[in-house]
Order: structure tokens, then sequence, then C-alpha cells
């Protein structure tokens, strides 16, 4: 049986994953997808999408499985205290990702510890240690420990770091594996649309950071090689930080999302080769900006 504390945060999980992915009324939820994304059983998150059902968000249908009953977009935010609290973890995430950079944090620590450094319950330190830990840059040790896992900190490391990613990226894109994903592709085209189209103003930097993330991820995936998927996800891992820690130039955003919409539109008229050549500029081109602000 689920337990029922996990429901209320898995729900809001599905919520703020819907939101992210930009859902639209119909899609499919698959039951699997959403344990493995938030790496929990597929009982909680079946009581999540029952109480979901509930307050008319998903709708189930017969041996097929829970659907989006409305466009992601149109789901309500919650209530003014739950926009407080929300408001109030992105600070304290941001915070942490500042402080571990600068050191103010060691590699291991306890729960104790940062109850008392950022003053706040148990209960709302979790829930922030639990989203970073999804992101990969903390792992939970035996009892109340967590230790940071390694990430880039230096110029030069952020540097090599992008060069990696466009040989690498280039290359999968090369692979007589590739093969272009539609759906992937879809989804890509509507994100960097909005991006381009405002979104760029006025999402948070890890909204950024993350619909840029999955586009690039989403192009080595189509490669159908696991060892290029696994270094970019990587890559992008022990970048996480540095990134937060730049003030991003939100002015250079509507290009940066037009080069992406470009290298799309270049795959899907069969020039490839141009697109991967592209790719590598493009990657290349967004080091040069960024690091000199590091």
């Amino acid at each position: 049986m689920a337990r029922n504390s996990l429901v209320p945060q898995i729900s809001r999980n599905i919520i703020d994953y819907l939101r992210a992915n930009r859902m639209q009324q119909g899609q499919h939820l698959p039951l699997q997808i959403l344990a493995d994304t938030f790496r929990v059983s597929r009982a909680p998150v079946m009581s999540a999408l029952q109480s979901l059902e509930g307050q008319g968000i998903v709708r189930a249908e017969p041996n097929r499985g829970y659907f989006l009953a409305v466009d992601a977009e149109s789901i309500d935010s919650g209530t003014a205290e739950e926009r407080k609290d929300a408001a109030g973890d992105e600070d304290i995430y941001f915070r942490m990702a500042e402080d571990r950079l600068s050191g103010k944090l060691d590699e291991r620590v306890s729960e104790a510890e940062l109850m008392r450094f950022y003053d706040v319950p148990r209960s709302r330190l979790l829930k922030v240690l639990h989203r970073i830990a999804d992101e990969g840059w903390i792992e939970r040790l035996p009892g109340n420990g967590w230790a940071f896992r390694e990430t880039l900190t230096s110029r030069k490391g952020y540097e090599d770091g992008y060069a990696f990613r466009a040989v690498i990226e280039q290359q999968a894109m090369l692979l007589p594996s590739f093969e272009p994903d539609p759906e992937g592709f879809k989804r890509a085209r509507e994100i960097q649309t909005e991006l381009a189209n405002g979104g760029y103003e006025s999402w948070s930097r890890a909204e950024i950071f993350k619909a840029n993330n999955e586009f690039h991820e989403m192009l080595v995936a189509c490669s159908r090689n696991e060892f290029f998927l696994d270094s970019i996800k990587r890559i992008n891992r022990l970048r996480r930080l540095i990134e937060y820690h730049i003030t991003i130039d939100r002015s250079r955003l509507p290009r940066q999302a037009a080069e992406h919409l470009q290298i799309l539109d270049l795959i899907e008229d069969g020039r490839r080769n141009e697109a991967a050549a592209f790719l590598y500029t493009h990657i290349m081109g967004a080091g040069r900006i960024k690091s000199p602000k590091v």
C-alpha cells in the first residue's frame, strides 16, 4: 500500500512535470515512466493519479491508463500559501547551489547542520534535498547525512566541458544509428518557440537550464547509443551549479532558441551533416559567451 504521506508530494511532482513538458489535454501519462522519473514505486504514483483524477486534472480509461484531462498550463498553481512556500523552497535551493559552489558547504553535510544553516524545518529541507538528489548533484548517505557529488568549479573545467559536449553531440548526430524522434522534435519545437516568444524573460534559471538540457539530450538520444547519452547527462549534471552561478544574459536566449530550431530544420530537411556542423559551432559559441563570466 502506498504511504499516504507521499501522495501530496508526488501529486505536486506530477503537476510540475506536466507544466515543464507543456503537456496538452489528451496526452497519455505512462505509470512506469512517472515512477522512474520520481524514483518511486508505481503504488504512490497510482495513488497520486487517483487524487488528480478527483481534481479533474487527469482521467482514467479502462485498460489504457491515465490521460491528461486539461492542458497543463491551465492547471491551478495552488493557493497563495503554497506559492509562497514554493518560492521559499526555490530560494533555499539556489542558496544551497551558491553556497556549495563558493565552498561554504562541505562535501558532506548532515540534515541538522543544514537545518541550522538555512533556518528551516526538516520537512522543508528534505523537499529541497530530494529535488537536488533527483537532479544528481547530491546523494543521501546512511543515516541523516548527505554528500555533494563532483561538479565543475573552475573556468577551465567549464570550457573543457563545452568542448567535450560539442564533440560528443556532433559525433552522436553523425552515427549511422541516428534516427530523428518525431514526438521529441515536436515537443522541442514547442518549448523552444515558447522560450523565444517571451519565456526567456519570465522563466526561472532552473526552467531555462532544463529546457535547453532536454533539447540537447533529446538530440543525443536520437543516436540510439546509451554511452553517448550517458556521457552528456553526466557533463550536464556536473555543469549545473556553475550554470546557476552565472548571471544569465537573457537577451541572447531568443537567438539560442532560434539556433535550436534551425538545427531541427536541417535534420528534418535531410541535411544531417550540416546540422552536425552547426550544432558544434552553436555549442562552442555558447561556451565562449559564458565562460569569461565564470
